[in-house]
């Protein structure tokens, strides 16, 4: 089968409308040195024999080590209905549904995940999904921005996840727009400098709870003197935590925001994913992206329809609240079924089950001679240890003994030297665990 269906006269008539001799005359606009003349592939393999490669390639995968890595990503379960509900066509292949009436099922659909968000998050209005939390999080403080009108300064608390920032960074730079990022003191917020910086002239204060390191905290207090200058707080959450823990909502913050791989979504090598974004019903007009709204048709039936598009695709482009978000429609799908076979009950399992399993490996670990926990203060599923080895040669010699032990934070930022962090969630059982701490024994 040809990957055209043109025919060579097909071609030729169709060069001759536009006036150019041959196809390679449609690139002739790329420099000669970024060009090539052909790709050296093998010859064509028949369909069993292109699957026997693929397989042979496929066994080359490690996938029996036990995974202890986190850091924004993580190895939760992932129910089988997911996968099943998820892979029906009309969800599979569905576009973004511009036809409010060939697009009732997608409409529905989005419409439950945004009420979701708001039920998780305490929030009144959630609009249909971003690309990532990274995403969000940027999207989020031009919100404030927005919102706080005359101001300029955000604060980014810098607990908050160090690619989240970068990308935060990203956004701002090309806007007139100063930032700070305030450092963390022990891998917690450090409440009285955070306080001690908010005045008339700050927007907005990001902030993540439980942050990067997995260290929890109330900032209800922090938000009080945010609201009492007219500043916004911004949240960047870790959906599971709240199972248990106080949702943005309740602790005062004016915008949540989140990564959705957590609810039903793999780990698939960082990506796919999809942001999680909601605030008060105050804001709805600054909330970027689209929001899904029910109402009813002419006849009194109930429908759905995309009740607010300020996208550049719909309004002009200096007035639309972001130039490059949109929806994950599949993966948002993902969450929606995942949300509804847990349920409140569900998720606060799930959450229980992360935290006390995390309690459980940080007391085994620091029975080890060299082992230290570096998080003071509480955390949920995440923490910091500090090895006597180097990271990369402890991390390596776990790897041989079958575990992804945690992630190296000298790779993310240079001030750190030996200082790991390890991931718990509800699918590692104890005897993982006392395998893990068993092996960290013998590599000591």
């Amino acid at each position: 089968m040809q990957y055209t269906p043109h025919t060579d006269e097909q071609v030729r008539q169709m060069l001759d409308v536009i006036g150019i001799e041959n196809e390679s005359d449609l690139f002739s606009s790329v420099p000669k040195d970024l060009q090539i003349s052909g790709i050296d592939l093998p010859e064509g393999l028949d369909e069993f024999s292109t699957f026997e490669k693929f397989k042979t390639l496929a066994a080359k995968n490690v996938t029996n080590k036990t995974i202890f890595m986190g850091g924004g990503y993580y190895d939760h379960v992932v129910p089988s209905a997911v996968d099943a509900l998820a892979g029906r066509s009309e969800f599979y292949t569905s576009y973004t549904p511009y036809q409010a009436e060939a697009s009732q099922g997608t409409l529905q659909t989005l419409y439950e995940y945004q009420s979701m968000v708001c039920e998780l998050s305490g929030m009144d209005v959630s609009n249909a999904s971003m690309y990532d939390g990274a995403s969000a999080l940027a999207e989020s403080a031009l919100m404030a921005v927005r919102i706080a009108r005359k101001r300029n300064k955000i604060l980014i608390d810098g607990g908050i996840n160090p690619t989240y920032i970068k990308v935060v960074q990203t956004y701002l730079s090309f806007r007139d727009i100063e930032f700070e990022v305030i450092d963390v003191e022990n891998f917690k917020t450090d409440r009285q400098v955070v306080l001690d910086k908010i005045d008339d002239s700050v927007a907005g204060y990001l902030f993540q709870n439980p942050n990067f390191f997995g260290t929890i905290d109330d900032f209800t207090a922090i938000i009080d003197k945010l609201h009492e200058h007219k500043a916004l707080a911004v949240i960047s959450a870790y959906p599971i935590s709240l199972g248990v823990l106080k949702d943005p909502g309740s602790m005062g913050a004016d915008i949540f925001c989140a990564d959705g791989q957590c609810l039903g979504n793999y780990m698939n090598f960082g990506g796919p994913s999809f942001g999680m974004i909601s605030t008060k019903e105050e804001y709805i007009r600054d909330l970027p992206g689209r929001i899904i709204g029910r109402t009813l048709d002419k006849d009194g039936n109930e429908i759905f329809v995309l009740t607010m598009q300020a996208r550049e695709q719909h309004i002009r482009r200096h007035r639309a609240t972001s130039n490059i978000c949109s929806n994950q429609n599949l993966v948002a799908v993902r969450s929606t079924i995942f949300m509804s076979l847990l349920g409140e009950d569900g998720l606060e399992n799930m959450a229980n089950l992360c935290f006390s399993k995390a309690s459980y490996l940080k007391e085994q670990l620091v029975k080890l001679d060299g082992i230290e926990v570096l998080n003071k203060a509480e955390s949920f599923n995440e923490f910091v240890i500090s090895t006597p080895l180097s990271s990369d040669d402890f991390l390596g010699k776990l790897r041989e003994k079958g575990f992804y032990a945690g992630i190296n934070l000298a790779n993310i930022d240079m001030k750190f030297k030996n200082e790991i962090l390890i991931s718990v969630t509800e699918k590692r059982t104890r005897e993982q665990m006392d395998a893990l701490v068993a092996a960290i024994g013998e590599v000591l």
